[in-house]
Parts: structure tokens; sequence; C-alpha cells
């Protein structure tokens, strides 16, 4: 299943009366200061309490360190300094959100907040085209639409690229 791309969340299925559901993809909502960020639930292994995270030498700004989750070493990641945002501000709602994703180890990035688990369907997500020279605006693929408010959709894969080693 973590083969599938995001396009896979507009397939649809019909019943036998040939009624057409809507998929359905589950998102946690999190937060970066005022902004809410979406992230597929499908990526999200666990959510873990702000712990020790300790400092590598030599290592990209953004990447704030590893910490020991149950014996596995995982890496902490910072999405607001790979954005080029403020820093990270740690207060008792800050969560480190531990992601499989398709061609990397686990990864966990710093969020300020865990807000709550929201359904959205192909309907209520809007594609987001880029400048291609806009690195920030490409770690979102999409707007998702939900209780009258935005929320920025994450792409992780992205997101989880190192580009200084891919350069």
């Amino acid at each position: 299943m973590d083969e599938l791309n995001t396009n896979a969340m507009y397939m649809m299925e019909s019943d036998e009366d040939g009624y057409v559901a809507p998929q359905i993809t589950q998102f946690i909502v999190v937060k970066f200061g005022e902004e809410q960020y979406g992230i597929d639930i499908k990526y999200v292994d666990n959510i873990v309490r702000m712990q020790h995270i300790t400092r590598v030498p030599k290592v990209s700004n953004y990447i704030k360190g590893v910490i020991n989750l149950r014996g596995e070493v995982v890496p902490v990641m910072s999405i607001r300094l790979k954005m080029d945002l403020a820093d990270d501000v740690e207060t008792k709602a800050t969560r480190i959100i531990i992601l499989k994703l398709e061609q990397h180890c686990n990864i966990g990035i710093l969020v300020d907040e865990v807000k709550e688990v929201v359904n959205l369907e192909e309907s209520q997500i809007e594609r987001v085209s880029y400048e291609a020279k806009d690195d920030k605006s490409n770690f979102i693929y999409g707007i998702g639409k939900y209780d009258g408010g935005l929320i920025s959709l994450l792409d992780l894969n992205t997101v989880a690229l190192d580009k200084e080693a891919v350069s």
C-alpha cells in the first residue's frame, strides 16, 4: 500500500447498483505556527511526545538530531527549517510524528501541535501547481477544504528528500 502514490486517492469504488462512492483519505492535521498542514495518515507510524534529541554533527541544519524510539535510532527533522520558516519553539503541545515513507527509513518530524484527524473526499482537495524554482511550494501537493478552513497537504516524499545529497 505504501507504494501507491497520491494519485491513488482519486480512484472511486462502485457498488452493484452503479453508485460511485468517492474515495476518502484521512489526514492528521498539524500546526506550524498559525498554519495548518495535513499529513496522509497512511504514512504515520507513531506520534510521540517531545523527548531529548541527540545532535549529530555535520548534517543539514534542518536535521535536529536523532532519538531512541524503542531501541531504534530515528532521525528527526524540522519541517519549519526545511521550508525556511522560523525555528521550532518547543511547548507542551510539541510532538514528533514518526513517518514511514516509501523510499526512506523511518523519520521523525517536529510539529507544534497535533490537532485532529480529518476525512477529505477528492472533491475537497485542490491540486497545487507550482513554479519549479520555488522549493517551498513543492512541499505542498494540494489544499484541503475542511470545516470552512484550508489545510495545506504535505508531499512527504519531497519533504524528506535531502536535496543537498542529490545535488
